[in-house]
């Protein structure tokens, strides 16, 4: 998710409540929070660790972690203002997730130019990082590219993406059909980062890219949950009102056991490039 405009900003951020976000106005109520990745914590043999970007509590990994722990992967996440300036040393990568900021909202979340940062030092230490809504269009404009309101509205609901010709062949959306339907909300777009490989498109906009070998950003949610979506419709009322736009809209998911099966491929998936891109 991103921008909302006309909210009521709120800087006071802490470990474990955000006091307020200007797209939260519309739930203020909701507790916020996470934990700070442990160089510590100890985890199974063969396994990996990977650190995992949030912005807000209900937008989290959904279907992803769990793809993730089953592929082997251990998940620790870190609230975006207490972002480490450099690459976390015992994390085999980085995910970051989606938030109600815009990236050229910098003067309002600083540490979102932390977040442009870290992404920039992941990709030329050429290691794993993916970004999900907010976090694809932090890892373009980490890529050199403009992040901006698009032109043709907001994609909220679902709709359909389909894959380029080198999003057929990439293991990322290896098992996916070359169109399928899923869960978009978002109002921002991006230009494609110099060099990059466009993987899938919607009608509108450009939905996942590829820099390099290990630097990924897919626009939509293909990790929804979709009964996590109750919680975003109580928080994000007046984005929904404001597009005249109601539950159903965000609700009517159209193949519940298509989009998990595709859920749960996207998680092996991006387990199995973390582990590979190890070796």
């Amino acid at each position: 998710m991103n921008q909302l405009p006309g909210g009521s900003g709120g800087q006071n951020f802490n470990r474990n409540t955000i006091a307020a976000s200007h797209r939260l106005e519309a739930a203020p109520e909701i507790e916020r929070g996470g934990t700070l990745l442990s160089p510590n914590k100890e985890i199974e043999s063969g396994t990996l660790r990977c650190a995992v970007v949030r912005h807000v509590e209900i937008e989290d990994l959904g279907y992803l972690g769990e793809g993730l722990q089953r592929g082997g992967v251990e998940v620790d996440y870190i609230d975006a203002w207490d972002l480490p300036t450099e690459p976390v040393p015992d994390a085999a990568g980085l995910v970051v997730l989606g938030g109600p900021m815009a990236v050229y909202e910098i003067d309002r979340h600083p540490y979102l130019a932390r977040e442009i940062e870290l992404i920039r030092r992941y990709i030329h230490q050429d290691r794993p990082v993916l970004g999900v809504c907010l976090g694809a269009q932090l890892l373009a404009a980490a890529g050199g590219a403009r992040v901006y309101p698009g032109a043709e509205g907001k994609e909220i609901g679902w709709f359909p993406v389909e894959l380029t010709a080198g999003g057929r062949e990439d293991p990322l959306w290896a098992g996916f059909p070359t169109s399928f339907t899923t869960f978009h909300w978002h109002g921002d777009t991006f230009d494609l980062p110099a060099g990059a490989e466009l993987l899938a498109r919607s009608d509108r906009y450009p939905q996942s890219f590829r820099i390099g070998r290990h630097a990924y950003g897919v626009q939509f949610h293909p990790e929804i949950v979709p009964t996590a979506l109750e919680s975003w419709i109580r928080a994000y009322r007046l984005e929904l009102a404001r597009e005249r736009l109601d539950a159903e809209d965000v609700l009517a998911v159209p193949d519940l056991q298509a989009h998990r099966a595709l859920a749960t491929r996207f998680g092996k998936n991006v387990a199995t490039w973390m582990h590979r891109a190890q070796g």
